[in-house]
């Protein structure tokens, strides 16, 4: 609802809405039974004051997250929203524009290393957002004439490479004639006293390339859902949605892995060799254990995998984890009531390029399988049909199993059947990962931070609970609430949060005014000479 003023507007949210009618409700009946002297009309029933906080499970805050909305609806608008995007800004088109034309051309860069798959990609995958935000194309960085994983994925073609776009330069001779150098402004998003992201109209950016560093989770390109300036606010708002209804919002991440990527030849090969002609499995199991033996994670994901594949008829379940040993415990109780599938790639004789084995020092981290091996289990989870099951030793829906459900769950929404997907992402909890609540669910890049702070019930017995598939990157919605760490965070980048998540936007635009503004760029294509 909005209350209107005589010179500004209001907003509150529905969160903050019930809980203000719960605090007005308590005084009221304390400010009563002061002036009666005690003594209460009869028939009065009196509430009790509250011992703590209202809470709720991890099902119950799935359950309004992601139950029963309309995301599906959205998700087809995103769908279009990319496709027509790509087919104006994308590389097939811009690159056969005249010279004067082309020479206007804007850019977003997208760069990556070859660490973990789940943080570099989202790097990627923030740029595609943000060059749909801005109208701008899509440039995906290469190192040593190599896209990142390049030798697991094949990227689509709408995007540049930076050599592609220096030769263009050159080739139309945009320096020149018309006197425009090719220069890369960076906005470093792990530096929050000099990024711009909530302070800055990207939109009237004159330099031809922006690259957004350091986007290593749904996060980063979340933030622009508050930026202070109307247009940025409008642009991320189309493709995120309303933050305060998470049940409505798009499948943002699958929707742009659908279209952006695919797996290599050897590397579907692979995955072909797994299905083994069979059917599609109809359920992925992700387990991130990081090499330890957790008989309660097991049994928990257990129940959860029992209680998913209720009316299913001869299940195919695909287990992927960094440890071997939870896949070899698994697998014996799945017997019998579902068909296992699970890759073993020593028994694969197929020819991945590339495949080295994985760093030692990383395999505490990424397990002891070589690299490829997690590429392999990707794009196999991600031919899901049913749902993703996630769990884990500590924290719970890592961005790998984030990028295997919104793939999955894109695959699944057909445009022309027009209705909602049957598509689950799902978060398997034991119970001791929920002695103190959800709070132990550090770190931006899992799915549950932004549920994790006071509004998450203690002591919570083990819970299967429907996860939203686009990443919550604020504190909006009902139940969501942040962890003391976060508050302190998200005053680095000018935010004031109170306990229940809410924010106050006038101390945001007090800080940006008083923000010295801070522009670094790279020359790429400066007086006639390109680096």
């Amino acid at each position: 609802m909005r209350l209107r003023r005589r010179h500004q507007s209001l907003l509150i949210s529905p969160k903050t809405f019930i809980f203000s009618c719960l605090i007005c409700t308590l005084l009221g009946l304390l400010l009563l039974t002061i002036f009666t002297g005690g003594d209460l009309p009869a028939g009065t029933t009196v509430l009790p004051p509250p011992e703590k906080p209202p809470c709720a499970t991890v099902e119950e805050m799935g359950k309004e997250a992601v139950g029963g909305g309309d995301s599906w609806k959205e998700t087809l608008t995103v769908r279009e929203l990319i496709r027509n995007h790509f087919e104006i800004q994308g590389a097939s088109r811009v690159r056969l524009l005249s010279p004067d034309q082309f020479c206007k051309q804007n850019f977003v860069m997208g760069k990556a290393s070859e660490a973990g798959f789940g943080n570099e990609m989202y790097k990627i995958l923030t740029a595609a957002a943000l060059s749909i935000m801005l109208n701008r194309s899509l440039i995906i960085g290469q190192t040593r004439g190599k896209y990142p994983f390049g030798d697991y994925i094949s990227y689509a073609n709408f995007s540049f490479t930076l050599k592609e776009v220096k030769h263009l330069w050159k080739k139309n001779d945009c320096v020149g004639k018309f006197g425009r150098h090719l220069i890369m402004r960076v906005d470093d998003f792990e530096k929050p006293s000099e990024t711009n992201v909530l302070c800055g109209n990207w939109k009237k950016w004159k330099q031809p390339i922006i690259w957004f560093k350091g986007t290593t989770d749904a996060v980063a390109m979340q933030f622009f859902l508050k930026n202070i300036h109307v247009q940025m606010r409008k642009s991320a708002s189309a493709l995120f949605g309303n933050t305060e209804v998470l049940r409505s919002r798009p499948n943002v991440i699958g929707e742009l892995l659908r279209v952006m990527i695919s797996p290599s030849p050897d590397v579907q090969n692979a995955v072909n060799w797994v299905i083994d002609g069979g059917r599609d499995p109809h359920l992925a199991v992700h387990m991130r254990m990081l090499m330890n033996r957790s008989p309660r994670a097991v049994n928990a994901v257990l129940n959860c995998i029992k209680t998913t594949i209720v009316g299913i008829q001869q299940p195919r379940v695909v287990l992927v984890s960094d440890t071997p040993s939870l896949v070899n415990d698994l697998m014996p109780k799945l017997h019998g009531f579902t068909e296992v599938l699970h890759f073993e790639y020593k028994k694969f004789r197929g020819n991945i390029s590339g495949g080295s084995v994985g760093a030692a020092f990383r395999a505490r981290d990424w397990g002891p399988a070589p690299r490829w091996v997690a590429f392999v289990d990707f794009f196999l989870a991600s031919r899901a049909t049913h749902a993703v099951i996630t769990g884990a030793q500590r924290r719970v829906g890592t961005t790998y199993a984030q990028l295997i459900a919104a793939l999955a769950a894109s695959y699944q929404l057909d445009q022309d059947h027009g209705g909602p997907a049957n598509f689950s992402f799902i978060s398997s909890f034991q119970n001791n990962l929920l002695r103190a609540g959800l709070q132990n669910q550090v770190g931006w890049g899992h799915v549950w931070n932004r549920l994790a702070g006071q509004l998450s019930c203690h002591s919570q017995p083990n819970q299967c609970a429907l996860t939203p598939v686009l990443p919550p990157g604020w504190w909006d919605g009902l139940w969501q609430s942040p962890i003391p760490r976060d508050i302190r965070r998200m005053e680095a980048y000018g935010v004031k949060l109170t306990g229940f998540g809410t924010i106050d936007e006038n101390r945001l635009r007090g800080y940006c005014k008083a923000k010295k503004a801070i522009t670094r760029t790279i020359p790429i294509c400066v007086r006639f000479k390109c680096s």
